[in-house]
């Protein structure tokens, strides 16, 4: 046979196999050597079944024993720097609760003063208005200078208590306020209004704040005046 009829025939041959391993119908119509090939050919696409690989899981370790030492205890040093902490809180919490007890007494005589201003709104005479209210001022006065000998124990603390008499002082001083308004009907300046108090002396005086605000509570009792 000739070269190019051999490849003709060759390749007449692949396209045939290739029609009939796409349609099983012309399968049938092949020749016996053909179709032993195409059935090479399609065993040979089948791929072999996927073994599974297990693995194994590592064991797991036992708990390892805790190797930790035990807490040691506090050195001498440290559990006595403990006890002086303790014992300056301990100081600290008497001493404020001295300093709550005094400011409530406060409280009580401005409360006593402010209701007895309140006649000032009614027929009375302002010179009886005021004498009752004088009197507990007094009272008041008395008061700030023990609160004065309780903080003469802790030197240099002043703004550290300090909140524990803010809110009272200033209703003390609009109250002061008030009564030297109807008296000479000015303004109560900050020296008088610690003069007043008697704390004009020491660490221990009127916060520049704390009269300000007082002063801004006093118009209130404007507002109470204005309507009569």
């Amino acid at each position: 046979m000739r070269p190019a009829a051999a490849a003709a025939t060759a390749t007449t041959a692949a396209l045939r196999l290739r029609a009939a391993s796409l349609s099983p119908s012309l399968a049938a119509s092949l020749s016996p050597s053909l179709a032993a090939l195409l059935s090479h050919r399609r065993s040979s696409l089948i791929l072999p079944p996927l073994r599974r690989i297990c693995s194994l899981a590592p064991p797991h370790s036992s708990a390892a024993p805790n190797s930790q030492p035990p807490p040691q205890l506090l050195s001498p040093i440290m559990d006595a720097q403990f006890v002086l902490f303790r014992a300056q809180l301990d100081e600290s919490s008497t001493l404020r609760d001295r300093i709550r007890a005094v400011v409530a007494e406060i409280e009580s005589a401005s409360r006593v003063a402010t209701a007895a201003l309140l006649l000032v709104h009614q027929p009375v005479p302002l010179a009886d208005v005021l004498v009752k209210a004088k009197a507990q001022v007094e009272v008041i006065k008395g008061l700030y200078a023990r609160l004065a000998e309780v903080l003469k124990e802790c030197p240099g603390q002043y703004y550290r208590y300090h909140a524990d008499w803010r809110t009272e002082t200033h209703m003390v001083v609009s109250m002061l306020a008030f009564m030297h308004w109807l008296e000479t009907g000015g303004l109560l300046m900050h020296a008088e209004a610690q003069e007043k108090l008697g704390l004009c002396s020491g660490e221990f005086g009127l916060d520049v704040e704390d009269y300000l605000t007082g002063l801004c509570f006093m118009s209130n009792e404007f507002d109470a005046e204005s309507a009569q």
